[in-house]
């Protein structure tokens, strides 16, 4: 039952990377440049398609891995190229006019590879493409250094959400300080809970993972020694100088998210530990989240840098901007090229988690999964992007398995369903916090 479950969870944290990236690009022409895309999904249709089909053609004198990347590297260039051919024409014109055409390309790309028979196989899809690193079979050193990269790749991401939560904090009073007994309770029971459940979790996969005592428990004590200094630390910094109810509401977050990222990461390392069970998937799982990491901090250096200044005050107000000196449009085409090149990447990854390329797999309610996650993590916010997939995508998993023993519904009618309660949810987000779970209200201005 436990191999089951971990190449559920591998499958999982593969498809929440892919959503990751496909909201990143999203991010990047929406959140920061104000540019409303409802066509998205014709970027990653454009990635998937020509990763497919140049991998499958046989070029004997050209290396397999290389034959790969360099597909990824074409189809993304293909989707940035149809960005130009879109941005070019409609960029100049109202948002509106934009959103439209958009939808109409997106369409028009899926309705290509449906019925251009001699490219793209139409309905009958493109199969029995190569994957990287399906023939890849790496050492315990390679396996071990995989692991290391990948616990390396979730910390940075867990002190990036520490940071935030830090920052949202607000001080209080010395004659305040002693209802901090309240939040000093919560910091000791939260790590407890932690430690009791690495412990079990621990325990409930040493039999079906065969790891060696001294892996199990060096990893045991690095979790429970690292998250405790963690613990200590946010205590120090944040826990006595803040409101209990505040601070206690954020130890119950951080402790949820410890918990929940502790646990998939123990079995994504397990998984890599014996890579030879799945090696494609397991392979494939930490190509993604690596390229996730890669990708958020490039685009974390862009928008920080003078263009993503210009960037956020196109989004602000164009006009302001033009009156500055700015090529506005030259600006907005960069970004709009940009988010069609990650798409494209996220495309490649979906093609390779899918293993097989249908029409059908690029319908417009992924694009409306985009706007999803960016909209709940908070647009203009990388991580909150990337935290909006998680949650979405773990929405998506729960609710699949939930819903069809509460709800007496068929398939089609619970998909519906599920959608439905994902637009219900959206609007009570947009009531209770507008910006996003990570947003910045103050700077997020779009709309006014």
């Amino acid at each position: 039952m436990v191999n089951g479950m971990e190449g559920y969870i591998v499958s999982l944290i593969i498809f929440t990377a892919i959503l990751a990236v496909f909201g990143l690009g999203l991010n990047l022409q929406w959140g920061f440049t104000g540019l409303i895309n409802f066509g998205h999904v014709a970027f990653m249709t454009l990635g998937a398609y020509t990763t497919a089909l140049l991998s499958s053609i046989d070029i004997p004198w050209l290396p397999l891995p290389l034959q790969i990347l360099g597909a990824v590297i074409l189809g993304a260039t293909l989707a940035a190229a149809l960005g130009l051919l879109i941005g070019f024409s409609t960029l100049r014109l109202r948002e509106d006019y934009l959103a439209i055409v958009t939808i109409g390309v997106s369409e028009i790309v899926r309705l290509i590879a449906l019925n251009e028979e001699w490219l793209t196989r139409g309905s009958f899809g493109i199969q029995r493409y190569p994957l990287p690193l399906g023939q890849f079979s790496p050492n315990l050193p390679t396996r071990l250094g995989m692991i290391a990269i990948l616990l390396l790749v979730i910390g940075i991401a867990y002190c990036r959400l520490w940071q935030w939560m830090g920052q949202q904090l607000q001080p209080i009073s010395r004659s305040q300080l002693v209802t901090s007994l309240v939040p000093i309770v919560g910091y000791l029971v939260s790590l407890a809970v932690l430690i009791v459940g690495i412990g079990l979790g621990a325990r409930s996969l040493k039999a079906a993972a065969n790891l060696p005592s001294w892996v199990l428990g060096l990893g045991l004590l690095s979790a429970i020694v690292g998250t405790s200094l963690l613990y200590a630390w946010l205590a120090k910094r944040f826990l006595l100088p803040l409101a209990a109810r505040t601070t206690a509401l954020s130890l119950v977050w951080v402790s949820i998210l410890s918990l929940l990222g502790g646990w998939l990461t123990t079995i994504a390392a397990i998984a890599l530990y014996h890579y030879d069970r799945s090696p494609t998937k397991n392979g494939l799982m930490w190509i993604a989240v690596l390229l996730v990491a890669l990708i958020y901090q490039a685009l974390q250096a862009l928008v920080r840098s003078p263009w993503g200044r210009i960037l956020k005050a196109i989004r602000e107000d164009e006009f302001v901007a033009r009156a500055l000196g700015k090529n506005v449009f030259w600006y907005k085409l960069q970004a709009f090229m940009l988010g069609g090149f990650i798409a494209g990447i996220a495309g490649a990854l979906y093609a390779w988690q899918l293993t097989v390329v249908y029409p059908d797999n690029f319908q417009p309610l992924l694009t409306f999964n985009a706007w999803t996650i960016v909209v709940l993590g908070g647009a203009g916010n990388n991580l909150g992007t990337i935290l909006g997939a998680a949650i979405f995508w773990a929405y998506q998993s729960v609710t699949r398995f939930i819903l069809s023993d509460i709800i007496p519904l068929d398939d089609a009618r619970l998909g519906a369903f599920r959608v439905m309660m994902i637009g219900l949810l959206l609007m009570v987000l947009m009531v209770w916090r507008p910006q996003g779970i990570l947003g910045n209200k103050e700077e997020l201005t779009l709309g006014r």
